[in-house]
């Protein structure tokens, strides 16, 4: 497993949130719905209490959502990795030597067609597949792209993590405080 043998990524939404996360032993997680000033700190923090932290780049309040505002976060901020939904950001967190996340919403067989052309296009070091809680499309994304998969959404109770890292997930993502304390040591 790439996060070692923890099978879920907590999702940040404060740093009340993080100040949660910190009670576990938790080396990764990932921070959503921060506003621009608040970045150099708040990783600043993270770096010190030794958290790999991925940011949301989509989710983040006062900044572009493109390869240039990439190129700032990767050089400036410098997380331990990035998530998007968008491949050009992708693309450019990878060619700055920055762990990225793919992520992709899997609601019909389009929508899935759709998604492994453009993981073939982003090339990111993990996929995010959301919903997280359906099995097989976990297994068929891993078998079409060769890439390991993060499974988030809808998952609420630790038989669907269970599922999921059954189903070859690497680990899932969640902000639920009743899935952290349940995985969390």
């Amino acid at each position: 497993m790439e996060f070692g043998d923890q099978k879920i990524l907590p999702a940040v939404h404060s740093m009340k949130d993080f100040d949660k996360m910190l009670k576990y032993s938790f080396e990764y997680g990932i921070f959503l719905d921060l506003h621009i000033g608040m970045l150099k700190s708040v990783f600043e923090y993270a770096n010190s209490k030794n958290k790999k932290m991925f940011l949301h780049m989509d989710l983040i309040q006062g900044l572009s959502n493109d390869e240039h505002a990439a190129e700032y976060i990767c050089q400036t901020i410098k997380p331990y990795g990035i998530i998007s939904t968008r491949k050009n950001v992708v693309k450019r967190a990878r060619e700055l030597n920055v762990k990225a996340i793919q992520r992709t919403f899997v609601i019909d067989s389009n929508a899935f067609k759709r998604s492994v052309e453009l993981i073939k296009q982003s090339d990111p070091d993990y996929i995010e597949l959301l919903p997280g809680v359906v099995p097989k499309m976990i297994e068929r994304m891993k078998l079409e792209t060769g890439k390991p998969i993060i499974a988030g959404g809808l998952i609420d109770h630790h038989e669907e993590v269970s599922a999921a890292i059954e189903a070859g997930a690497s680990a899932i993502t969640t902000s639920s405080h009743s899935l952290w304390m349940y995985f969390g040591k």
